[in-house]
Order: C-alpha cells, then structure tokens, then sequence
C-alpha cells in the first residue's frame, strides 16, 4: 500500500484546515485527511475504511500526542495510550534541521495562535532534547519571542545523531540557530541533504 503524504498548502482534495496541518495523504491515488481537533483528538476522513488505521501510523509519526481518532460520524477508530505532554523552553532543545521554508512560516500562522499551540517530538540529549519535528513550528516560536513550547518525548533511529552533529558543525545549538529560506531554497537544500545521506546509508 503506497502512502504518500501532502507537503503543500492548495490541493481542492482536501480541506485548507487538514493541510495547513500536514494531515492530508494519497493511498493509491485516493485522498485522505486528518484534522486535529484538541491536544489529543483527531477526525479521519476518507473512502476506505480499511486504510484508516495505516493512515493514522502514518500521522502519528509526526504528531505522537494524537491518541484518539475518530471517523466523521464521531465514532472512535483508534485510541491509544495516554501521552505527557511537558513544556520546555527553547534554550533546552538542539535542533536536528538546519532550515525551515519561509512558505511553511505563512501557512503555520493559520493555526498556531500562542506557545500553547505548539507541541513537538523531543527525546533526551545530553541534559536537553532533540527535536525530532516541528522544526518550522519552533522556528515561529523565535519569531514570537516566546520562551517554551510543549513536547512529547519519543524516541528515534541512531540517523538523528549526524543530523545534530551537522547542525552543531553549522552553529545551530538553538532554535534560534535556524535559518530561514525561500521555498524553493529549502527545496533545494534541506532535500538535497537528506536525499545524499539517506543514500549513502
């Protein structure tokens, strides 16, 4: 079963509140959405009942604090275990991205209205956290001159340790470190990094 998720902000298959929050995928060329609704809900929609359940695994990688889906009718589909969502502040966490899209900055500012808005993937690192998502979602906490923002911790592939190693190599220790490009420019970059790393290995 192919799954591919969405990574833009106008596609007339879904609605502009799933994309702006990265929840809209392709399972063999039908469309599916997630829109997150509280801290831990969210609403399925789609054709098939059946891929519900993958496409959920799916968004739960980026966003892990989701743990109760529910289908348009309001019934539940999956729940799961109950995650701590703890508040750290900016200065704690090392960020495993170099860049954020400035398109993305725009989109986020649909949905993101305060620090409290802001919950992110983090695992321990030597007395602070890896940020394992949410990169742009920090990087507009820096703009706001907020303090903190709330996370989940998760764990992640032993690949996460060369991306901090080559973030700290550029100087970035902080969110503040990010650096902000035009669309096509992170594009460009960040996909190209990732595309010559993943390859090597």
């Amino acid at each position: 079963m192919e799954i591919q998720r969405i990574d833009t902000y106008a596609d007339s298959r879904f609605s502009e509140c799933a994309l702006f929050q990265h929840g809209c995928f392709l399972v063999e060329g039908k469309p599916y959405e997630i829109e997150i609704i509280s801290d831990f809900e969210a609403v399925v929609r789609g054709e098939e009942k059946e891929v519900y359940l993958k496409i959920i695994e799916e968004f739960r990688f980026y966003a892990p604090h989701i743990t109760k889906f529910y289908n348009s009718r309001g019934n539940i589909i999956k729940e799961y275990s109950t995650v701590f969502i703890k508040t750290i502040s900016l200065e704690e966490i090392q960020p495993s991205q170099f860049y954020v899209d400035e398109e993305k900055i725009f989109a986020i500012q649909k949905f993101v209205h305060s620090a409290n808005d802001i919950i992110i993937p983090v695992m321990p690192y030597k007395g602070r956290y890896i940020s394992l998502d949410g990169h742009t979602r920090l990087y507009y906490a820096v703009l706001n001159e907020w303090k903190a923002v709330r996370a989940v911790v998760e764990s992640s592939d032993v690949y996460i340790f060369d991306f901090v190693k080559e973030a700290q190599k550029r100087e970035i220790y902080t969110p503040q470190g990010i650096k902000m490009v035009s669309h096509s420019e992170y594009e460009k970059k960040w996909y190209q990094f990732c595309d010559e790393y993943f390859k090597i290995y």
